[in-house]
């Protein structure tokens, strides 16, 4: 199967710098998706290309979230999920390796799952690095380039105290 991004472009495109838009209130909105609650922040990074941030998270279950960064890949309607911060609620196995990761794990984008025909991000590692989902936004700001977010740090502060 074809190859969107070699493992050398995942990396750059992870490092490159993102930026939060001056109106990003207006699109940062809640959607009710069947038990889940979610948010999407569109970015755009220095060197032009345009990013997503995913936030979900269940109503029900505190431990059931992801947090993800995509990248929109160019002329496809598509989003290639770079970099996935899962929680606890669930075990993942990595399918070429027959590895069972429990608890919290973070997926990464691989050439190697891509050329399988394996969804990209379909690779994870167990961490130790977050115990919720305000932990894996940190970690997703600490590991993406990330600026200017302490506005929104805040906003998601209170959108996950909140029950709505």
């Amino acid at each position: 199967m074809a190859v969107k991004y070699t493992d050398q472009e995942i990396e750059e495109l992870i490092r490159e710098r993102k930026r939060l838009p001056e109106e990003w209130r207006n699109q940062f909105v809640t959607r009710i998706k069947r038990s889940d609650k979610e948010r999407h922040l569109d970015l755009t990074g220095d060197a032009g290309n345009k990013f997503r941030i995913i936030i979900r998270q269940s109503q029900f279950n505190e431990s059931s979230f992801s947090v993800v960064l995509g990248v929109h890949v160019p002329l496809l309607n598509q989003l290639f999920r770079l970099r996935r911060y899962n929680g606890n609620n669930h075990t993942h196995t990595n399918e070429i390796e027959k590895v069972t990761v429990q608890g919290f794990h973070i997926h990464f984008a691989t050439a190697r799952y891509q050329r399988r025909g394996l969804r990209e991000d379909d690779y994870a590692e167990a961490t130790n690095r977050y115990k919720d989902v305000d932990g894996a936004f940190e970690c997703l700001i600490a590991d993406a380039n990330l600026a200017d977010l302490f506005e929104l740090r805040n906003e998601l502060r209170n959108f996950f105290r909140r029950r709505e």
